[in-house]
């Protein structure tokens, strides 16, 4: 079935019109609310931070437009998918070359147990956890809390790590240059008006928007493979068709956050067929009504629940909660010592 619709979507390319308004669109509504909340800030921040929100939403839309460049699938032409992905990471803060290497991995490696760690939320299955110490659960859990990982931890990493060549990135050449590079250019990008408007207006108005944005981000990251019964299998059983199906959820947001997210929740098609431009994505879950019986759907509520599953239990094949492991561990007590 996953090879099958994978053929009938390669036909869904990009079209020059389409990614060219999409561009102009965003990125004028971006710099425009951008503009509105400078000149508004010197009157009234309050209001500044809650016009911060849609302002970040047009972030992530512009962040999956270099995502789809990072995949060749907003262009035809990989030439202008690169320059307009380099420019986009100068307002996402994201290394180009560096995340377009390790997410072609996490689409490579999507579902596989003995292939996680590159560009993946980090998981460990029921056996890897309870073999830890005790220092190394509470560390794991830390790690696994939506405030640790969402509120600390998007912003973190977008706006600090993504800045400092470490482990694999800095072994790596290119990555450490496509770090080092990027950098190079905030200092022109940021400085520039900094010298102008003075630095804690810039940062005043554009922190706020980098914050919600990485928020929100995650939170997408996230619901788009950690669910409760997802597909995970050893390197030897692994599908890379299934895991695109059955690995990715199909996150059935409100017209609107579809739109400012660029379609991305249709994460199931994206990962079946990655040159498909995001705002075909609809188009080929509309002509494929068979999805429905593979993929998972996410609504927006049952979203928040996924937060509570932070183990992959391999013999139940479901992502397990660490209350439900413990609720398992108290009746294995139990039945070896009954009153």
């Amino acid at each position: 079935m996953g090879r099958i619709l994978a053929r009938r979507f390669k036909s869904c390319g990009p079209e020059w019109k389409r990614s060219a308004l999409q561009l102009t669109t965003t990125a004028t509504l971006f710099f425009a609310s951008l503009a509105v909340m400078g000149m508004i800030s010197q009157f009234s921040y309050g209001l500044t931070l809650l016009l911060a929100i849609p302002t970040a939403g047009l972030l992530v839309r512009l962040f999956i437009i270099q995502h789809d460049c990072g995949h060749g699938s907003f262009f035809k032409s990989r030439a202008a998918n690169d320059a307009l992905g380099r420019a986009i990471s100068t307002l996402t803060l994201t290394p180009y070359g560096h995340w377009r290497q390790g997410h072609a991995i996490h689409h490579a490696s999507s579902g596989n147990l003995d292939r996680r760690g590159r560009g993946d939320v980090d998981m460990l299955t029921v056996a890897e956890y309870e073999a830890l110490s005790p220092l190394g659960k509470f560390g794991y859990r830390l790690y696994r809390n939506p405030f640790v990982m969402v509120m600390i931890g998007a912003p973190l990493n977008f706006i600090v790590l993504q800045r400092i060549p470490r482990g694999q990135s800095f072994r790596n050449r290119d990555s450490r240059n496509s770090m080092m590079a990027l950098n190079l250019a905030l200092v022109v990008v940021f400085g520039v008006p900094m010298a102008v408007f003075g630095v804690a207006p810039v940062l005043m108005t554009y922190l706020p928007v980098m914050v919600i944005a990485s928020w929100i981000g995650n939170w997408l990251f996230y619901v788009q493979h950690q669910f409760e019964d997802p597909y995970w299998e050893r390197d030897g059983d692994w599908n890379f068709h299934t895991a695109a199906l059955r690995g990715s959820s199909y996150f059935d947001l409100p017209p609107i956050l579809q739109w400012f997210s660029g379609n991305i929740g249709l994460h199931h098609v994206h990962h079946l067929c990655s040159r498909i431009p995001n705002y075909r994505l609809q188009d080929c879950v509309d002509s494929a009504p068979e999805l429905e019986r593979i993929t998972k759907r996410i609504t927006l509520r049952e979203s928040l629940s996924c937060w509570r599953l932070g183990l992959w239990d391999e013999q139940r094949q479901v992502m397990v909660s660490f209350r439900d492991l413990q609720a398992w561990d108290a009746e294995a007590l139990t039945s070896l010592n009954p009153a």
